[in-house]
């Protein structure tokens, strides 16, 4: 049974044989290329299947080391091999720096090159199973693959659900990582666009002017370095969804343009006279109120009140806290897995911790919390001692509160601001106003009661 699949990329005709003989006595399925251009064909056409690429660093048409981006942006998880027949230490650290499994001159023994393989297809091997173990895990973005049963989640569900199968804009409001992604990537799939690309950016990590050649793309020519075409997301996108993460980050140049994109869906690449056509649907996410920012003049008023046409607040963890374990054993079982760790659960004082805690930094903390537990872990379950040390210090649930059933003032008033804060779904303009305070008195009431 083969081993695995090596593309060999040689321009020598005779080294080529030899060494793909000798692999494929080792059982692997060996593909030969005689230069870059064929070589980058092949991937493009098999990238899942190779594990391992062995590349020449003097090709007719390129150079080894120049290439290997190029290698690794078609086949992410293979692993890539320079070879040469005269090494230098210079190419040696650039290709390590780019990427390189490994560096070898031309000669050296059978033994070494299939130890080396070896290595690297294990690699590969390793990669493609946690790839395929996030997959599953961790993106497989539906309805129903969402963790949880707490009433705030349900529901925010229930709104995107209800939404999701329309071609209505989308605005996704919720705190960093509350995992507003998640639910764009379920909107998708339960819409008739499932079939077609789902594209996202996140608006804050590009400058304005990257931005927006990221988004409409450009044309050769239209600026020094635009030495080919580029496609932008939008046409990445089309007859699909793009989702635009931190949109509340975009500028102000830019909301104009977007604005008319939603509007036409006509946009201009860079350098293009001739408008594009592009048929997309938009759900965007914001970890800020831009209802208010519209108000005060820092967002577009035409934009906000275009892109939230639909509006679905996604909730806070410490506004689902029935959520915290079904969480916790989720990714518990997947770092586990990723780990080759044998797990069976969390002790009692380990859950205790994580219910007491606060989550400011929502889902995605509790799962960096989770992976460097099971990473720490010695026992057949987590324990305390596996947690950050904020956690020791934090108290442990109502360890400070009232006892219950306490009809203080304060003890009623926290109460009250907890149940306005889950029925809003952990939306504070709306709980203040609902409470019929400041916002800002609202934020110090939350700082003051730990909530």
């Amino acid at each position: 049974m083969p081993e695995g699949t090596i593309l060999l990329i040689d321009d020598e005709a005779s080294l080529r044989r030899v060494v793909a003989r000798v692999l494929e006595f080792e059982g692997y399925t060996v593909w030969q290329a005689p230069d870059a251009q064929r070589g980058l064909e092949a991937l493009r056409q098999h990238a899942a299947e190779v594990l391992v690429i062995l590349c020449d660093v003097k090709l007719p048409d390129a150079h080894g080391v120049a290439l290997l981006p190029r290698l690794r942006a078609l086949a992410p998880l293979a692993e890539v091999i320079l070879l040469t027949a005269y090494g230098t230490i210079a190419d040696g650290v650039q290709a390590m720096k780019e990427g390189a499994f490994d560096y070898l001159t031309k000669g050296d023994s059978d033994d070494q090159l299939l130890a080396i393989v070896a290595r690297a297809v294990e690699k590969a091997r390793l990669q493609h199973r946690v790839a395929e173990l996030e997959k599953q895990v961790g993106t497989q973005y539906s309805f129903a693959s969402m963790i949880g049963h707490s009433p705030a989640l349900l529901r925010a569900k229930a709104l995107a659900e209800r939404v999701a199968p329309t071609e209505a804009a989308v605005l996704l409001e919720g705190p960093t990582g509350s995992g507003k992604e998640l639910f764009a990537q379920a909107i998708h799939q339960a819409s008739p666009r499932r079939g077609k690309p789902f594209v996202a950016v996140n608006c804050s990590a590009f400058p304005k002017d990257l931005l927006e050649s990221e988004l409409f793309g450009y044309r050769k020519g239209a600026f020094t370095g635009a030495l080919t075409d580029k496609k932008g997301l939008f046409e990445e996108a089309n007859g699909g969804t793009l989702f635009l993460d931190e949109i509340g980050e975009l500028d102000i140049t830019l909301q104009a343009k977007l604005l008319r994109v939603l509007e036409t869906q006509e946009y201009h690449k860079l350098g293009d006279s001739k408008p594009s056509k592009g048929n997309v649907r938009l759900v965007a996410a914001t970890n800020r109120n831009l209802r208010a920012e519209a108000d005060q003049g820092h967002f577009r008023a035409d934009l906000y009140y275009r892109l939230s046409v639909f509006v679905v607040p996604v909730p806070p963890l410490n506004a689902r806290r029935e959520d915290i374990e079904p969480l916790a054993e989720y990714f518990l079982q997947f770092y586990a897995a990723k780990l080759r760790k044998r797990l069976r659960g969390m002790d009692a004082e380990f859950r205790q911790l994580l219910r007491a805690y606060d989550w400011r930094g929502n889902v995605r903390e509790l799962k960096n919390v989770l992976e460097r537990a099971v990473i720490l872990a010695d026992e057949e379950r987590l324990t305390a001692d596996t947690l950050p040390p904020e956690f020791q210090a934090f108290p442990t649930p109502h360890a400070g509160d009232e006892p219950t059933g306490s009809r203080t003032l304060r003890a009623l008033e926290k109460r009250q601001i907890q149940l306005v804060l889950q029925e809003v779904a952990g939306n504070k303009m709306e709980a203040a106003r609902q409470l019929g305070i400041g916002v800002k008195t609202l934020y110090r009431k939350i700082e003051e009661y730990g909530l």
